[in-house]
């Protein structure tokens, strides 16, 4: 597999401090043969070793179809705009495909050290254990075959993807549809634990909770139109907490049993918030602790009003 040429996609609106720290990585990689296609809106700048080509305000999923009808590589490793790739990320990915049996490979989306307190606060929640299986995106671990790579660090192989194009309707969870087009031919998908990209991360509260809501809408609505891999038990964890804590709180006020039950779930879920909160920097405690309480609050909300949704608008 050893320089095998991979094309490097990247979809962006503008061209702004993130994504020029995005092209100055790759440009840098530990590998001999590629290409670097950037995707924004409307500039056309000229760029040394950057392929520019402007889409207009198009869904990623279709600049990432762009991409693909506009590269030559034989892989296509696509990452976002305000992630970056650490320096072997192409040399780590291609030797797994030495087995013909995989299409894609993925890696964890590890929060840069250089970010913010609050980013790295919101870091700290989604690699916590606290959210799920999830958080196996955004830390090292072991390998293990994936149905739902993240579209931030996902290489796949040329001939997959011309058979299973990115959705152009929906974002987020193109990816996801991506993952579940690729299972259904019956292709293997990885996770690497060395196949790395630094995701920066949205900093808390709002912007972090922005996120967080349009994801469980997407995860909702998905786990009713597609679950093959969007419908799994841990998804529906924070809607019961929710509901648990509106409709607990409701009938404890008139059924004592309740009461002492709903005060030990309060005390318990308080109290693992706050085991997964600890960090060797004390200033990040307090603002992951309520971000995980309001993470999975908001998570859980919008993943039921996603549920009750005939259809998502673009």
């Amino acid at each position: 597999m050893k320089d095998q040429k991979v094309s490097i996609i990247i979809p962006c609106k503008t061209i702004d401090s993130y994504t020029e720290e995005t092209l100055e990585k790759c440009k840098h990689l530990d590998y001999n043969n590629y290409e670097i296609i950037l995707l924004p809106d409307n500039e056309a700048k000229r760029i040394s070793g950057v392929k520019v080509i402007p889409t207009g305000a198009v869904p990623p999923g279709k600049k990432r179809n762009i991409g693909l009808r506009n590269s030559s590589g034989k892989f296509l490793a696509f990452i976002d705009n305000d992630a970056y790739p650490k320096k072997d990320w192409l040399k780590k990915a291609v030797k797994y495909f030495e087995n013909k049996d995989v299409a894609a490979v993925g890696g964890p989306g590890i929060t840069p050290e250089e970010d913010g307190l609050m980013q790295l606060a919101g870091g700290n929640i989604l690699s916590s254990f606290m959210v799920g299986g999830i958080s196996r995106r955004f830390k090292i671990k072991g390998a293990f075959e994936s149905d739902d790579i993240h579209s931030c660090n996902f290489i796949a192989r040329r001939t997959v993807l011309k058979k299973v194009k990115w959705n152009e309707k929906y974002w987020p969870g193109e990816d996801t549809l991506m993952c579940l087009g690729i299972k259904k031919l019956g292709e293997t998908m990885l996770e690497a634990p060395d196949v790395i990209v630094y995701h920066h991360r949205r900093p808390l509260f709002r912007k972090h909770l922005k996120q967080v809501s349009q994801f469980g809408l997407h995860r909702g609505f998905f786990a009713k139109r597609f679950p093959e891999n969007s419908f799994r038990p841990t998804y529906l964890l924070p809607s019961l907490i929710l509901l648990f804590l509106i409709f607990g709180g409701i009938f404890s006020l008139f059924i004592p049993l309740i009461k002492n039950l709903f005060i030990t779930f309060l005390a318990v879920y308080a109290f693992t918030a706050l085991y997964a909160s600890l960090n060797k920097d004390a200033k990040l405690i307090a603002p992951i602790w309520l971000g995980i309480i309001l993470t999975h609050l908001t998570y859980g909300l919008y993943f039921l009003i996603g549920l009750s949704k005939k259809e998502l608008r673009r």
